[in-house]
């Protein structure tokens, strides 16, 4: 017989791995935590696999639930789509600014879902600088920006916190001292916060690379050159995770990331940018 993974079970689990707790993730979809606990036991016997490593901290994805992940967000991001979207066409073309590090998660995938079952309608995506990103802002290009410092007009009409995990190579030893750090150049939003945590645990540390890209970035963590603050989607599988909040390792806890999504005031009530914020929103 087929198996068929059931979509509220998939919510339960991508719940509970976004905040991290069993009990957290209850609240926030109304239910209790022992109803939770059971959706999630179904879940992995439906898979025939831990998908959750359980401590007193919370929770965190076992290899098996970083495999389902990307799926359980896609399925749940195409099934509010078809509901949302179906009797009606969308077309036009809508532009999202992203940050780099949005635009190598999975969001551009689930912007794609979209495009998919709109073929009338263009999506285009761009991960600019600053300036750049200002610039096809007012431009009109750009009719959606979703960035840690969104260097636009009026304030951003949604925010959301973020956390950062520490990237660790193989082989390299996150009790050096001093501590070896990659890093983004500036301007980065949070390399100055990420150093100021070190500071204040009295970590000492030196840079042993920057780049003003995540590719960059990725390639010197891989090599072992030092440690990284990235948002935990970026992650490799060949590279360490240590999670905010843990305090293990030697590293300290770093901060979280504050994300906010600016639309271009033109575009109040187009119905392709309003399904486009909408997906955005979702996945985040």
């Amino acid at each position: 017989m087929a198996r068929d993974l059931e979509i509220v079970l998939l919510r339960s689990f991508v719940t509970a791995v976004r905040v991290g707790s069993i009990s957290r993730a209850a609240t926030a979809l109304g239910h209790t935590q022992p109803a939770l606990s059971q959706q999630l036991r179904r879940l992995e016997s439906a898979v025939g696999s831990p998908l959750l490593h359980r401590s007193p901290a919370g929770v965190s994805p076992t290899r098996a639930g970083e495999e389902l992940l990307p799926y359980a967000e896609r399925i749940l991001a195409l099934s509010a789509q078809a509901l949302t979207e179906t009797g009606r066409a969308l077309t036009g073309h809508c532009g999202v600014g992203l940050l780099e590090d949005l635009a190598a998660s999975r969001l551009p995938q689930a912007l794609a879902d979209l495009a998919r079952l709109n073929p009338s309608a263009t999506l285009e995506v761009l991960s600019l600088s600053a300036g750049a990103m200002r610039q096809a802002y007012d431009a009109g290009r750009v009719h959606l920006v979703l960035d840690a410092v969104p260097d636009l007009p009026g304030p951003p009409r949604w925010t959301v916190s973020r956390p950062l995990v520490w990237a660790v190579g193989q082989g390299l030893d996150v009790d050096a001292d001093p501590l070896p750090v990659v890093l983004f150049s500036s301007p980065c939003s949070w390399r100055t916060p990420v150093l100021e945590t070190l500071e204040r645990a009295d970590r000492r540390w030196k840079v042993a690379f920057e780049s003003n890209n995540l590719i960059g970035v990725l390639a010197a963590v891989r090599a072992g050159l030092g440690v990284a603050a990235l948002m935990p989607a970026n992650v490799e599988p060949a590279m360490a995770r240590h999670d905010t909040g843990s305090g293990t390792g030697g590293l300290p806890a770093l901060p979280d990331v504050d994300l906010g999504l600016t639309r271009h005031p033109r575009t109040e009530g187009d119905p392709l940018i309003d399904a486009v914020e909408t997906a955005l929103r979702r996945m985040i």
